[in-house]
């Protein structure tokens, strides 16, 4: 029997990077908290250039120790998403952090198979996996395209997903017990 494929996205599931660069937006525009980000392009509603804004987000990286995990226990709940298939940090960002986002990974014990990292989020439906674990609304839109199972990790930026092919869960051990069921 061949081991199920998880595709584990980084930003906005393991790592909490949106609020580094809160911290850093809001020294230099006015004061923006994660719950007023309702949308994944949210930049348009408070004028940022969305340039500004990802070279702003791959900064943070370079200073990756201060960035926060989404939640406790992270090493065992993916130490379990290992025990039940193959883990694979699928991710979309510049060539340029990929070394920060392996060391901050080694450093909170993230247990992974592989990394994959692509250039666009939505390109990450194209690859071979069972199952996308991720919090970008327009990732799992393009999941569905191509019939892949979709969970999706909650943020205030994915409420309005409400499609009942999507499993959305509230924190990975939960990942953990709905992949069981596959």
């Amino acid at each position: 029997m061949t081991k199920i494929k998880i595709a584990l996205d980084v930003d906005g599931v393991l790592a909490d990077v949106i609020i580094s660069w809160m911290n850093f937006s809001n020294s230099i525009r006015p004061k923006i908290t994660k719950n007023q980000i309702t949308n994944w392009e949210f930049w348009k509603e408070f004028q940022i250039d969305p340039f500004d804004f990802y070279a702003e987000l791959s900064s943070c990286w370079e200073n990756w120790m201060s960035i926060p995990t989404t939640e406790k226990n992270l090493s065992s709940i993916t130490k379990s998403l290992s025990a039940i298939g193959q883990v694979d940090v699928v991710t979309a960002r510049e060539i340029s952090t990929d070394s920060f986002v392996k060391s901050w990974l080694d450093y909170h014990d993230i247990s992974y198979d592989n990394y994959v990292s692509v250039i666009d989020g939505p390109m990450k439906a194209d690859l071979n996996y069972d199952v996308f674990i991720d919090d970008s609304p327009l990732n799992a839109e393009k999941f569905l395209k191509n019939n892949k199972k979709v969970i999706l990790y909650s943020q205030p930026w994915n409420q309005h997903v409400s499609d009942n092919r999507i499993d959305r869960i509230s924190n990975l051990f939960e990942a953990v017990e709905k992949i069981k069921l596959i």
